[in-house]
C-alpha cells in the first residue's frame, strides 16, 4: 500500500470510528430519556393509586406512606380533570399560568399532547382524569440528542473543512513545485538559446530566420515568466485591461485557423484594473484554445468586455458542442479533461489565476448542448481617487 494510501485510510478509519463513537452516544441518550419516561409514568401510576386510596378511606389513621407518595410529586406538573372536562386540581405549574384560566386551559392542551392521560377511577361512575407533562430534568434531557446531533453535523463539517483545506494545501504545493521546476527546466535552454542567436547575427545568417528564431525567444520568455510567477505570489500593477484584452485577442486571433470567426466587443474607454498582465494575458489564451477545442477548429468566438460601477466582466463565448450543467464547476478541477489528449490544467489555471492571484471569479455563466458556452470572468475595477 503506498503512502498516500495509507494515509487516506487513516484519515477515513479516524472519520468513520468517530461517527460510530458519536452515534453510540446519541443512542444511548435516547434510550436513557425513553427510560426516565417510563419511570416518571410508574411514578404517575403509583401517585393516581395512592390519591384515590386517600378519596375513598374513611379513617386517617396509616395514611402517612400515601401521603408521602403524593407529596413525592413535587416536579412533574399534574392536572386533574373530572368526567365533565373540567379542572379540579393542579399542581407544579408556574404560578402565572395558575392565575390565568386561560392560559392554564392552554397548557392542559399542551399536556394532553406530551402524555397520555391516567385514568383515576373514584368509584359511583366518576373517573378522573390525571394529565402530566414532562419534570423539568426531562425537558432537559429531551434536547440532549439534538444537541449531540448538531456536535455531529459540526463534527463533520469541521472534519470535511480540514480535510479539503488539506487536499488544497497539497494541491497548492504541487502548483508551486510544478511551476517552479518548469521555469528553471525552459530558463536552462532558453539561455543557450539566446546565445546561439547572437553567434548567428555574427555569422550575418538570414535575418529573417533569425527574427523567427527571437520571436521564439521572446514566447519561451514569456512562459517561462508565467509559470515563475505560478510559483510564487505576483505583483499587481495598475492596467488598463481593454488594451491588455485586445492584446491577447490580437495575438490569438494571428495564429489561429482562418475558418475561426474572431469577434471583438470593447468599450472605448480604458479600464483600469490591478492585475498582473502576463497571467491575465495567459487566461486569455487558456479560454480561447478551449473554446476552439470545443468547436473542433471551425466557428465563432466572441471576446466581449463589459463593466458596472464596482466589476468587470469579461465574456469568452464559442459555438462549440457545450458544458453539461452538472459539470459547470468540475471543469476547473485539476485534471478534469474531456480530450483523449491533455492534461485538464488550462482551466484549473485560469482558476488559480483569477481567484486565488486576482481575487475575482470566474464560472460558466451558460452553456447549451451543441450550441455553445460562455465563461465569465469578473474582476474588481480599480479606485480611482478624484
Amino acid at each position: 500500500m503506498r503512502f498516500s494510501d495509507k494515509r487516506n485510510f487513516r484519515r477515513w478509519f479516524i472519520i468513520i470510528t468517530s461517527l460510530i463513537i458519536v452515534s453510540l452516544i446519541v443512542w444511548n441518550a435516547v434510550s436513557f430519556f425513553q427510560r426516565i419516561k417510563e419511570e416518571e409514568r410508574i411514578k404517575m401510576n403509583i401517585w393516581t393509586s395512592a390519591q384515590v386510596y386517600l378519596d375513598q378511606v374513611d379513617t386517617d389513621t396509616g395514611l402517612d406512606l400515601y401521603l408521602e407518595i403524593i407529596n413525592s410529586n413535587s416536579s412533574i406538573p399534574t392536572i386533574l380533570v373530572d368526567e365533565n372536562g373540567k379542572i379540579v386540581d393542579a399542581m407544579n405549574i408556574q404560578d402565572e399560568i395558575m392565575s390565568s384560566e386561560e392560559k392554564l386551559q392552554e397548557y392542559l392542551v399542551s399536556l394532553k399532547s406530551t402524555n397520555e392521560p391516567i385514568q383515576m377511577d373514584l368509584g359511583e361512575g366518576r373517573v378522573n382524569q390525571v394529565y402530566y407533562g414532562n419534570s423539568p430534568m426531562l425537558n432537559k434531557l429531551k434536547y440532549y440528542p439534538l444537541a449531540l446531533i448538531l456536535i455531529i453535523i459540526l463534527f463533520i463539517a469541521v472534519v470535511f473543512f480540514f480535510y479539503r483545506t488539506t487536499k488544497s494545501s497539497e494541491q497548492n504545493k504541487l502548483w508551486a513545485g510544478m511551476a517552479k521546476e518548469t521555469a528553471h527546466q525552459i530558463g536552462t535552454p532558453l539561455s543557450s538559446l539566446i546565445g546561439w542567436t547572437e553567434i548567428l547575427k555574427e555569422e550575418k545568417v538570414n535575418s529573417t530566420y533569425i527574427v523567427e528564431i527571437e520571436k521564439d525567444v521572446d514566447r519561451l520568455k514569456t512562459i517561462t515568466e508565467r509559470f515563475s510567477k505560478i510559483g510564487s505570489a505576483p505583483t499587481l500593477e495598475l492596467e488598463d485591461i481593454v488594451e491588455k484584452t485586445r492584446d491577447s485577442f490580437d495575438y490569438l486571433k494571428a495564429r489561429s485557423s482562418k475558418l475561426i470567426n474572431f469577434r471583438l466587443e470593447l468599450p472605448d474607454e480604458k479600464i483600469l484594473v490591478n492585475m498582473n498582465a502576463q497571467l491575465y494575458s495567459w487566461t486569455i489564451e487558456n479560454l480561447v484554445r478551449n473554446a476552439i477545442d470545443a468547436m473542433k477548429g471551425k466557428g465563432t468566438l466572441e471576446i466581449k468586455l463589459k463593466q458596472d460601477s464596482k466589476k468587470v466582466h469579461i465574456l469568452v463565448s464559442d459555438t462549440g458542442k457545450g458544458i453539461p450543467k452538472s459539470k459547470f464547476k468540475r471543469i476547473f478541477e485539476p485534471g478534469f479533461t474531456t480530450k483523449k489528449r491533455g492534461w485538464g490544467l488550462g482551466l484549473s489555471l485560469s482558476k488559480r489565476i483569477i481567484e486565488k492571484y486576482h481575487r475575482g471569479r470566474i464560472r460558466v455563466l451558460r452553456s447549451e448542448i451543441n450550441k455553445g458556452t460562455t465563461i465569465e470572468i469578473l474582476l474588481e475595477k480599480a479606485r480611482t481617487v478624484a
